[in-house]
């Protein structure tokens, strides 16, 4: 039998396994599991434009890693700017996305949740949703949207329209200490607990989301659009 594809559409380097690194590692066994890392996740921050190219090549290295853990056949990189998507026409990241996406063929895509409070996060899941229309060459067939430690809990402020509300919960009991393996391949990106994007955080959210729908670990995603044959 022919494994179907999945495509997991993340807007930096390391989002990609907070977003649903446990759900990739349970059904890279199951499926082809492909991810696109959008942007290169590095020069936005100043204190580091110093060593830039030496970042830039790091991250990827790191990511490259985590995704060998993870079962990842392949990762896109397509190093637009890190935290400036909006600087760019959207239609240049949607066609972007588009092309892997009709490369790949997936059956189902995650990707981010349109009310994180980081603006990449926010364009990504704009694109991806237009990427994704039924007018398109390849209908996919299930959009899921995952939360982002440090960016989804901390719009707590907006509206509750724009608040990640989950719909979706999948068991990662067993694959949970794999995902916090695969993080902490981005050494650049881990820190400290009480800081959400450490080990711990990464624990605590995933026995939180558990205990809700009751199982030992979980992560959980907002269903976008889900088609039935």
């Amino acid at each position: 039998m022919v494994k179907k594809n999945i495509l997991v559409i993340a807007a930096h380097p390391d989002d990609e396994v907070l977003g649903c690194g446990g759900t990739i590692i349970k059904y890279s066994q199951k499926y082809n599991v492909f991810s696109v890392i959008v942007g290169e996740g590095c020069t936005s921050r100043i204190n580091k434009k110093k060593n830039i190219s030496k970042d830039l090549k790091l991250l990827k290295q790191h990511a490259n890693k985590a995704a060998k853990i993870m079962g990842v056949k392949k990762t896109f990189f397509l190093s637009l700017p890190d935290n400036k998507l909006d600087t760019l026409p959207l239609l240049e990241i949607i066609q972007k996305i588009e092309s892997i996406i009709n490369k790949v063929k997936p059956e189902i895509i995650y990707t981010h949740h349109h009310g994180d409070l980081n603006i990449d996060h926010q364009i990504i899941n704009k694109a991806v949703l237009t990427a994704t229309r039924p007018s398109n060459k390849h209908i996919v067939k299930s959009v899921r949207t995952f939360e982002i430690l440090s960016s989804s809990e901390w719009n707590f402020q907006n509206s509750n329209k724009k608040i990640f509300k989950p719909n979706l919960f999948i068991d990662i009991t067993d694959e949970l200490e794999k995902k916090i393996e695969s993080f902490l391949c981005y050494k650049t990106e881990v820190k400290s607990f009480p800081h959400p994007r450490s080990k711990e955080g990464i624990k605590h959210l995933a026995r939180l989301r558990g205990t809700t729908a009751g199982m030992k670990a979980a992560e959980c995603f907002y269903i976008l659009r889900s088609i039935e044959e």
